[in-house]
């Protein structure tokens, strides 16, 4: 049980804050072949639908990608235009609505699950509305991961058919200071997302799933590059990972035909 971990689960958790804190991690390879994405918002934001979009899959209501019922952390992959994409939702360590005591195992699966650092944040918020609730899921990104986080996110508006028609997003985040100020501590890094329109077809270009998650990568990459082919990390993360390792290489001494990722997977399921 991660006895390297640097706080004590029942303990108040760190706050990494400072920018000499901060330490940039060896990023991935020059093609971006891997990403690693949390994706964060309230429940009902349309983080599913989102994840849908990016993986190419038409939304089903019986069959959403991460599951609104639950709290539990949760992680998908898939392979999207040649890379490998990983998404990870905690929607517990972003509920208003459960105590910081129980919130605790969500975040460390979540930091367990993105270790050693996510390449992006992916705040995902409805385009009609930014309230008090949704300030509150960005201060506890920056209370879990520290402000550094931001440098690393980009802001997904959805729901973005559902404006009044002739409404450009720039003006609903003019309107509101909050949100426009959190635009710009992300780098102005911002995309809208129907999570309707799922082929190509009559729609416009930029209407449509492909066009979209295309734009929201490209993003992602540029961001990448930005901050030095480098992924978010500090040193709560690197101890994870650090803890990671270790499990695996003690499951590799036994593994017999194991694959990489279900050694991996049953690495991370020890901590």
């Amino acid at each position: 049980m991660l006895k390297k971990f640097p706080f004590s689960i029942t303990k108040e958790l760190p706050r990494n804050t400072t920018e000499q804190q901060i330490k940039m991690a060896e990023g991935p390879s020059k093609d971006f072949a891997e990403m690693r994405i949390v994706v964060v918002g309230k429940t009902g934001s349309g983080k599913s639908g989102l994840a849908h979009t990016i993986f190419g899959e038409e939304q089903r209501p019986n069959k959403p990608l991460f599951n609104s019922e639950t709290s539990k952390c949760e992680t998908k992959t898939k392979d999207v235009n040649g890379k490998r994409i990983t998404l990870i939702d905690c929607p517990g360590v972003f509920d208003t609505n459960m105590s910081e005591d129980e919130k605790k195992p969500e975040i460390l699966r979540c930091i367990i699950e993105c270790a050693p650092g996510p390449h992006a944040f992916l705040i995902v918020l409805k385009a009609e509305r930014f309230t008090e609730q949704e300030q509150s899921v960005i201060t506890k990104i920056c209370e879990y991961f520290s402000d550094e986080a931001l440098k690393h996110a980009v802001v997904v508006f959805t729901h973005g058919d559902q404006l009044p028609e002739g409404t450009k997003i720039d003006e609903v985040v003019h309107e509101n200071k909050l949100l426009s100020d959190l635009i710009k501590k992300c780098g102005n890094r911002c995309h809208v997302v129907d999570n309707r329109h799922w082929r190509e077809g009559s729609v416009d270009e930029y209407r449509s799933n492909q066009f979209q998650v295309k734009e929201l990568l490209q993003t992602v990459e540029t961001m990448m590059k930005t901050n030095e082919n480098s992924f978010f990390t500090n040193e709560m993360l690197q101890n994870v990972d650090g803890e990671i390792r270790e499990e695996e290489a003690k499951i590799r001494q036994k593994a017999g035909n194991k694959s990489e990722k279900e050694i991996k997977d049953e690495a991370k399921s020890l901590l």
